[in-house]
């Protein structure tokens, strides 16, 4: 029922209708995102994501269900390590907190296209080529231990390949020009130190992908409960970002968490033809790894620093 193309257009139709009353009514006047606002909305997206479920359950039955959470899960849990991310290219770029929320609808406007590309390319790949989910597994389990080895984030915008061919065509302006992504000096046009983040926030989501799709395509092979739970997490996003981005220092270990889960996802991708591990199974080990990292964050907390870059660098 749920593969029936009306539902596919139904749902996109109200991704955007949702996108566009988030814009065009509650964002229309370009604001600073307060964390009552930004509680309430993360709030309503985790809610219609439970009400998804509900329909996934009814339509679909338990294991669908189930299903829908564990990669809605997955793709939450990796959101906060996006944010932790978001978190240190907004301070490095000192972009004003006011055009932040711009920043990021525009930047998850375009990540849910990649994501959905991602998504198709990856599961007609496992269809053809059922051997790539071995390689989809050694990918997650090396990108766990990468993770899971990692001191600090760090983040080199002078040596972002997508940004440093798109000054080859557009110069960028030092400073802001209010909430534009492009500004005109002298009569020629400029690109404004916000339109710099936004490509760095969407090269940057292209690489969360590579992680993010194989995870979740080892709890479900359905398109459409793979593409509704990205879509679900990634929506609520900007909202969740807001909500915690004050309180990072209780995510710092986070990434130990992360790890976990996507070499477990790993070894349950490389084992799928000898040792099926239930979705209920897979659901309480990620919860259980986000749990204790949190945990860990808690008690070993550790404070947010950057290193301003210069545009002139980049």
């Amino acid at each position: 029922m749920l593969e029936n193309w009306g539902w596919w257009v139904g749902f996109n139709v109200f991704v955007l209708a949702m996108l566009a009353l988030d814009l065009g009514v509650f964002h229309r006047k370009p604001h600073e995102i307060r964390v009552r606002e930004a509680l309430i909305w993360s709030g309503v997206w985790i809610t219609l994501a439970m009400i998804f479920n509900l329909v996934v359950y009814f339509s679909r039955g338990q294991e669908a269900a189930l299903q829908f959470l564990t990669g809605y899960v997955i793709e939450k849990t990796l959101s906060v390590d996006n944010i932790f991310v978001f978190l240190i290219i907004f301070t490095c770029f000192r972009v004003p907190a006011i055009h932040q929320h711009k920043i990021l609808f525009w930047g998850i406007l375009g990540a849910l296209v990649m994501r959905a590309i991602f998504i198709a390319l990856g599961i007609s790949l496992i269809e053809k080529f059922h051997w790539m989910i071995y390689v989809f597994g050694v990918v997650l389990v090396v990108t766990g231990i990468r993770i899971g080895m990692e001191k600090d984030k760090e983040i080199h915008p002078e040596n972002n390949p997508l940004l440093k061919l798109f000054r080859r065509f557009v110069p960028v302006t030092e400073t802001t020009d209010g909430a534009k992504f492009f500004t005109r000096k002298t009569g020629k046009l400029m690109a404004t130190p916000l339109f710099v983040t936004l490509i760095i926030i969407e090269t940057t989501d292209v690489i969360f992908a590579v992680d993010s799709i194989p995870a979740i395509l080892a709890i479900s092979s359905d398109p459409f409960i793979v593409y509704t739970s990205n879509v679900f997490a990634i929506l609520g996003l900007r909202s969740l970002y807001f909500a915690i981005s004050g309180v990072m220092t209780l995510f710092h270990h986070l990434h130990y968490g992360l790890a976990a889960i996507l070499i477990f996802v790993g070894c349950k991708m490389i084992l799928s033809d000898v040792y099926h591990i239930s979705i209920t199974g897979s659901l309480a080990f990620i919860t259980a790894a986000v749990v204790t990292s949190i945990a860990a964050s808690k008690i070993w907390p550790k404070k947010l620093e950057c290193e301003v870059p210069s545009l002139k660098k980049l």
